[in-house]
């Protein structure tokens, strides 16, 4: 007979349910920190605003630059899985590359921290296995195959969509009167040049409706 309750077999999913919780309120703390560009906080710190045990800390993380990393990681794959949900079912590879790239710039207004977290990490993002930049060589690699974009180098091609995404959320940031929606098509523009886009199909690109962001 299987037995429950205290000490049974229902505890270790209880636990694990736990052990997520506690480890998901460290995550969150992290990204907050992040965002508030304060990394040099104690791990006594970390714990009281993630209002979690200080002991438990060690349960999770060996050290503070591995949540960090972890904080990191939730924000680009989260940034990651919504923007397949929202452009999954595009056949062409350089719509798929637009909207995704139009997307993301109209996301640092609407979850500021999730953006801070990125922007304060820098231009390291640029190597991230997760996030915006290895969609955006994929869809590159998808499209020059398609001969929509003509890149002779994929490695610079994807430096300069990462440099002008990571440009793009600063001057969001610095200038907070700026229309988001507006100044990210310019950069799309710009970048779609580069990737040998002419003209008249960049305007057809850029004046494609865009899924709603909820």
């Amino acid at each position: 007979m299987a037995v429950t309750g205290v000490g049974g077999a229902d505890n270790p999913s209880r636990l694990e349910r736990r052990k997520h919780r506690t480890r998901s309120s460290l995550v969150r703390a992290g990204q907050q920190l992040l965002a508030e560009g304060r990394t040099s906080v104690s791990v006594l710190d970390i714990t009281n605003l993630a209002d979690v045990g200080n002991g438990s800390f060690y349960n999770h993380f060996a050290s503070k630059d591995e949540l960090f990393e972890a904080a990191v990681l939730a924000v680009l794959d989260d940034h990651g899985a919504v923007m397949d949900s929202l452009t999954a079912d595009l056949p062409d590879p350089a719509e798929a590359f637009t909207q995704s790239f139009r997307l993301t710039g109209r996301l640092h207004r609407r979850f500021p921290q999730m953006s801070r977290v990125v922007v304060n990490r820098g231009i390291g993002m640029a190597s991230a296995d997760a996030g915006l930049i290895p969609r955006a060589r994929r869809d590159i690699e998808a499209a020059v195959r398609a001969q929509r974009f003509d890149a002779e180098d994929v490695d610079v091609a994807v430096a300069i969509v990462a440099g002008a995404a990571l440009s793009l959320a600063v001057l969001l940031h610095a200038e907070p009167e700026r229309d988001d929606a507006s100044t990210t098509d310019q950069v799309t523009k710009h970048v779609l040049r580069s990737l040998g886009v002419v003209d008249s199909e960049i305007a057809r690109l850029l004046a494609l409706p865009l899924p709603e962001l909820t």
